[in-house]
Parts: structure tokens; C-alpha cells; sequence
């Protein structure tokens, strides 16, 4: 749920900005001022995650935290909307921040240059409402789940590998974690060794801040349970049961169905 902290209703300047969403039947102002109070930890602002953080923005989102190490490097141009050209070399965070500022300033971004760790990530999920999982290896992904389950913060999990792609939430309690889904690394995945067009890491992107705007808001039905799996090859779509591991070690689920999701959807990495 949304920060308890609460910001005064919204202006008229506000008001117009997001009239054209305020049209969507049954989305009214509490549902805009829901989203102005909430709070989003953005873990990896590449081709999916700076995807995501830039709708979440101009759908109206409070505020963001922006995590990602590293600098802009011209193998990242085809995907990361939120860079420049004349940025290659510089630290990619600081970039998104001055992207995001200038598309809709009255957001809050904070940044971090720095890797999802045991260390730092209950500093980077404070006050968190939501969690974004958009950095490209196990490691980092399975720190961001592990928290997020024991903090009981939704958690928008997405992941892609040439065409193909998938998308589920993490609702602490209620569905399946990561290490429900899968328990063991892929050891032929690499960070930088899997294929990416843009328009598709582009496309999950879209589809993470839409299920993250529904897990803040209530509006709409967002994923429960259920994984979205596509290829965009051949245009195929399709939704698969997915249930928790009555054995697993990071969130304890308990179901009363044994069958349980386990390895890539479609061959797909993260």
C-alpha cells in the first residue's frame, strides 16, 4: 500500500496533467492522489526498468528510487530510452534522474549508483511501496525477492531474452516468490550474454509500470498467480498458473496444489 504520509490533494496544474487518464472508467482522483503518495524502488534503470520508471513518472508516481552501477556505454543505446548520446560514459543514474525531472517535475527521484546487495537493500527499499525487478542477474534479483518478502513489499517481476519474455508479481503472502519459481541459476545465462531488442525490453517495460500502478492503486486486475509468458517472434501471448513451493526457503509458501512452476517459460533468461 501507499506511503502513510500524505500530500495535499492534488492542484489544478496536477489535475490537467493527468486528465486524460482520470477518463479511464472507474480511475477518479483518489486513485491519482493513491499514486502522487506512493513510493517506487526502480532496481536497474536499463531497458526494462527505464522503461517502466518513465510511465510510472508520467502516469503521475510520487516518488522514485533509482538503483543501477555503472556507466552509459554505447552497447546500451540500443534500449535505455532514459539516455543521451553525449551521456556515453557517465553514470547512467544521474541521467535518468535529469530524463525523468525534465518529462514531469514534480516527481521525487533519489539515486544510487549502486549494485541490490545484502548490505544496502533494506536502505534502498525504505519507504518503499513497490519494488521494480529490472537488474539483469540472478544475484541482484534474488536480494531485491528475499527483502521484499520479508518487508511484505509487491514486487514487479519481469524479465527478457531476445523476443521472448515474462511478467509476474511477487505479493508477499498471497503468490508465488522468485526462488518459488526458480530455485537454481541458470549457469549458461550471463549478465551481458543474452540477445535484447529494445522494443521488446521496451514493451515488458510498459507492462511492469501498468501492473505496478494496479498493485498501488487497486485499480484493475493485476497479475495473481499467474505469469505472463510471450514471444514476440510470432506474436504469441499466453498466461500460465504459477504456485507456490511449499518448501521454499524464502517465503515459507504453503499450497494446497503440489504442481509447482519450476525453470525458464519458453526458454526464456532473464
Amino acid at each position: 500500500m501507499p506511503s502513510t504520509e500524505k500530500r495535499a490533494c492534488l492542484s489544478e496544474r496536477e489535475i490537467e496533467r493527468y486528465r486524460r487518464q482520470l477518463m479511464l472508467r472507474g480511475f477518479d482522483l483518489e486513485h491519482q492522489e493513491m499514486l502522487r503518495n506512493s513510493t517506487a524502488l526502480i532496481a536497474g534503470i536499463g531497458g526494462l526498468g527505464g522503461t517502466a520508471a518513465l510511465y510510472l513518472a508520467v502516469a503521475g508516481i510520487g516518488r522514485m528510487l533509482l538503483a543501477h552501477y555503472g556507466r552509459l556505454t554505447p552497447s546500451n543505446m540500443n534500449r535505455q530510452v532514459l539516455m543521451r548520446d553525449d551521456w556515453i560514459g557517465q553514470t547512467r543514474v544521474e541521467q535518468a534522474k535529469k530524463t525523468l525531472n525534465g518529462i514531469n517535475p514534480d516527481v521525487e527521484i533519489e539515486i544510487y549508483d549502486e549494485r541490490s546487495s545484502e548490505d544496502n537493500i533494506d536502505r534502498l527499499l525504505k519507504d518503499a511501496d513497490i519494488a521494480i525487478s529490472a537488474r539483469p542477474n540472478f544475484n541482484e534479483r534474488r536480494v531485491l525477492n528475499a527483502a521484499c518478502v520479508r518487508k511484505g513489499i509487491p514486487m514487479v517481476e519481469a524479465a527478457m531474452n531476445g523476443m521472448e519474455g515474462y511478467l509476474f508479481n511477487v505479493v508477499p503472502g498471497e503468490t508465488p516468490c522468485l526462488h518459488c519459481l526458480y530455485p537454481e541459476d541458470d549457469p549458461e545465462w550471463e549478465e551481458l550474454g543474452f540477445p535484447v531488442l529494445g522494443a521488446v525490453s521496451g514493451m515488458l517495460g510498459c507492462l511492469m509500470a501498468i501492473e505496478a500502478i494496479k498493485l498501488l492503486t487497486g485499480y484493475g486486475k493485476a497479475l495473481a498467480s499467474q505469469m505472463l509468458v510471450f514471444n514476440t517472434f510470432d506474436m504469441e501471448f499466453r498466461r500460465v498458473k504459477i504456485h507456490r513451493d511449499p518448501g521454499c526457503h524464502v517465503c515459507g509458501g504453503k499450497s494446497a496444489d503440489s504442481d509447482t512452476w519450476v525453470g525458464k517459460p519458453g526458454g526464456t533468461g532473464i
